[in-house]
């Protein structure tokens, strides 16, 4: 196990460290910040003199080696809009945006493995086929859309649930959370279900699949002969089977709620990272975009490693570094 994780730790690196790179490059070779940070008026002298503030009057492998060497020191620049550390600017928004991506996936979960059980274990039935046509419809509905109908009925309409913000939080260790008020559970309803739709859909259809396929094997049949009762045979053995596939895909999944939850946060104005990296790349703060996918990298590369060690915990079977069953 040890070495399998210095082993991953190693790869990682080297994924960040290409990732730094293109991420660098591409963002760093899109546009001009100083067209949108200083008005039409400002005299060239203006114009030079923010340039070389921002660093930008080097060559851009100059601008890299900079910013390489100020990361391995957790710097990654300042906004050159707000004037602050774009790290610090990220973690402040990070809290929002984890909250709405677990809750979420909470709900993807909670929801989509007893539906696609059902459906797996009933495909014939009416209920069965519901589940099976509501999930191509979580698939096919645009996130955006649902959102503001959603906006429409629950809070327009109704007035159920507000259609915008946070709401009421509650700081824990320098944390603000909005899940310990329940002003903040009726803010984070709408915008946490919205996300989790397109991942409801996909648990529910994954876990129909590996329902019926399990259902066809060996071992199912001899658990039937040895009546064992269904509620044991789909508890242990068919469940138990297809935990591995759901954990990799939800595991993976949660890093997509965290990097593309910009959709849901600009439409409901949750104040995550979502909506701060869609204000950055309209003024090209170019700093604070490169913190962002960075930190996303980040989040998909640690992910990736706790989805490989849950493997070993679900199923012994598996066996790290290459090891021989």
């Amino acid at each position: 196990m040890t070495a399998f994780l210095l082993r991953r730790l190693a790869q990682s690196a080297v994924v960040l460290l290409a990732m730094s790179m293109l991420v660098f490059a591409g963002v760093y070779l899109v546009g001009n910040p100083v067209d949108i940070l200083l008005s039409p008026d400002a005299t060239q002298a203006e114009r030079a003199a923010t340039i070389a503030a921002l660093g930008l009057d080097r060559p851009l492998w100059t601008q890299y080696a900079r910013f390489l060497l100020d990361a391995l020191h957790g710097d990654l620049g300042r906004s050159f809009v707000h004037a602050r550390p774009a790290i610090g600017l990220i973690l402040e928004r990070l809290p929002a945006t984890l909250e709405l991506a677990v809750a979420a996936l909470l709900i993807a979960v909670a929801l989509g493995i007893p539906l696609g059980l059902w459906a797996g274990l009933r495909p014939k039935s009416l209920a069965g086929r519901a589940i099976v046509t509501g999930s191509i419809l979580g698939f096919s509905l645009p996130t955006f859309w649902v959102g503001l109908m959603m906006i429409m009925l629950f809070s327009v309409r109704l007035g159920w649930l507000p259609g915008s913000g946070r709401g009421e939080t509650v700081s824990v260790l320098g944390v603000p959370l909005s899940i310990l008020t329940a002003d903040g559970w009726k803010h984070l309803a709408m915008p946490a279900f919205n996300l989790a739709l397109f991942k409801l859909a996909l648990v529910v259809r994954l876990t129909r699949a590996g329902t019926l396929e399990a259902l066809g094997q060996d071992y199912i049949r001899c658990a039937r002969a040895k009546g064992l009762t269904p509620a044991r045979i789909v508890g242990v053995h068919v469940l138990g089977n297809i935990l591995v596939p759901i954990v990799t895909v939800v595991g993976l999944e949660f890093g997509g709620l965290v990097a593309f939850s910009i959709v849901t946060e600009t439409v409901f104005a949750w104040p995550g990272m979502g909506k701060l990296i869609i204000d950055s790349i309209n003024l090209l703060d170019r700093p604070v975009i490169v913190a962002y996918l960075l930190v996303v990298v980040t989040l998909f590369v640690l992910i990736n490693l706790v989805v490989d060690v849950l493997y070993v915990l679900l199923d012994p079977r598996v066996r790290l570094g290459g090891e021989e069953t």
